[in-house]
């Protein structure tokens, strides 16, 4: 079993930058994919950005260029920095863990960015 637990959320302006980290317990962290969707009010959830457990990454077109995707397997967390936000980026932010098929999420984290 994991769980992940967000956390780093907030309320920042447009422009700013925030960090959110995602804190997995179980033994699978360093195997897994890991990955941050978002789900902005009255949409769908979206996949924001991805890490393997090789380190590479991918990223949504819409935050290409102003987010960055990390993560550490020695201290099984994964970390995502926000730089130059937008209101658009308005959403709550989970945390995922793919693992042989299987698919582990956290609560989640609201971020809100005012113009």
């Amino acid at each position: 079993q994991v769980q992940l637990v967000e956390s780093g959320g907030g309320l920042m302006q447009a422009g700013g930058s925030l960090g959110l980290s995602c804190a997995a317990s179980g033994s699978i962290f360093s195997s897994s994919t890991m990955s941050w969707y978002r789900q902005a009010p009255g949409k769908q959830r979206e996949l924001v950005a991805t890490i393997t457990s090789l380190g590479s990454r991918s990223y949504a077109d819409s935050v290409k260029g102003r987010f960055t995707i990390s993560r550490d397997n020695a201290k099984n967390t994964m970390v995502l920095q926000m730089n130059s936000l937008k209101p658009e980026d308005t959403a709550v932010y989970y945390c995922n863990a793919k693992y042989r098929g299987m698919n582990y999420w956290g609560k989640g984290t609201l971020v809100t960015v005012s113009s």
